[in-house]
């Protein structure tokens, strides 16, 4: 087996609010998600995906256990190294496009570029190649303020594949969505993973979405169980 983009082992993650009232959000995940693999992560509001997410991407740490992005353990590096790995290995998406509204389409997928150190030339060839992928790349010119949510969350995608990361955290990416606009854009999400070959870890309540993944994982009290 190849090394995994994300690697989970033996997650716990509580907080504190004062005892005897600590939530133990995580208890003792584990997970690995392969290169190409896409994978549902399935729970009820509250029941800790969205804390997954942030641990498996670099934004929080975990209690106890590590983080591999890409063979390498996160939780061994400094603040600076893991800085640099979510910038350059993780793309996060959201349900709320969080676009740059003074910024058109293009520039949104250029800006991380740059900040990579990408000549403007090539962020601007990436946005575009990018951009085409999902099938809006007549909106290129257009501020977030003249598209619509599907166009948005669409150039949100790109934005978070621009600097080509290995992993790919999505939360709820089509849940402020109509359900035909949703269905259109999780087949444009599926098209760039599948065109990269990045593994994704996808968070969702719907569960048609889910089952078009290539397998579902379940929050269960902390815990992680297939199905």
């Amino acid at each position: 087996m190849s090394d995994a983009a994300l690697r989970l082992d033996g997650i716990s993650k509580s907080y504190n609010l004062g005892k005897p009232n600590e939530i133990k959000v995580l208890q003792g995940v584990d997970l690995n998600v392969q290169p190409g693999e896409v994978v549902a992560l399935v729970a009820p509001s509250g029941a800790g995906k969205s804390t997954l997410l942030h641990v498996a991407g670099l934004l929080d740490t975990p209690d106890m256990g590590s983080v591999s992005v890409g063979g390498i353990d996160q939780t061994r590096l400094s603040d600076r190294k893991r800085t640099a790995a979510r910038r350059n290995d993780v793309g996060f998406i959201y349900q709320f496009h969080h676009l740059l509204p003074e910024f058109t389409a293009l520039e949104n997928i250029a800006l991380p570029q740059y900040a990579n150190g990408v000549s403007p030339a090539d962020a601007k060839d990436r946005a575009m190649e990018l951009l085409g992928t999902v099938g809006v790349a007549e909106r290129a010119s257009h501020r977030p303020a003249a598209l619509s949510g599907g166009e948005q969350q669409r150039v949100a995608f790109c934005r978070a594949l621009a600097n080509k990361p290995a992993l790919m955290l999505a939360d709820e990416p089509t849940g402020n969505l109509d359900p035909g606009t949703s269905d259109q854009v999780f087949d444009a999400l599926m098209a760039l993973v599948r065109g990269t070959g990045l593994a994704a870890l996808i968070a969702t309540h719907n569960l048609e979405l889910a089952a078009r993944m290539d397998r579902t994982l379940r929050l269960d009290a902390g815990r992680l169980v297939t199905g």
